[in-house]
C-alpha cells in the first residue's frame, strides 16, 4: 500500500525548457487583496529538474518538493498532465 507523502505538490505551466535537465514552471494563485477585497493573481516561478528532458514549453506539468540538486532546484517534475497544443 502506497503511503501519503507529505511532500508539497504544484501544478503549473512550463516557461522554459532551456537548460539541461531543468524546467521553469510559473505556477499561478488566487489572493484576496487585503484593502480592496478582490481577488489578484499572483505567480511564483520554480526550477524543476526533469530527468529525460521530456518537457516543452506551455506543457501543464505536476512538480513535488525535492532535496536541494543546485543553488535554486528544489522541485522535481512528477507528471505532464497535459501537453502544449
Amino acid at each position: 500500500m502506497a503511503e501519503k507523502s507529505n511532500k508539497r505538490t504544484i501544478k503549473g505551466v512550463v516557461i522554459s525548457d532551456k537548460m539541461d535537465k531543468t524546467i521553469v514552471v510559473k505556477a499561478e494563485r488566487l489572493v484576496k487583496h487585503s484593502v480592496f477585497h478582490k481577488y489578484v493573481r499572483r505567480h511564483d516561478k520554480y526550477k524543476a529538474h526533469d530527468e529525460q528532458n521530456q518537457c516543452k514549453t506551455g506543457d501543464t506539468v505536476l512538480i513535488i518538493e525535492a532535496r536541494p540538486m543546485s543553488k535554486d532546484k528544489r522541485w522535481r517534475m512528477l507528471e505532464i498532465l497535459e501537453r502544449a497544443k
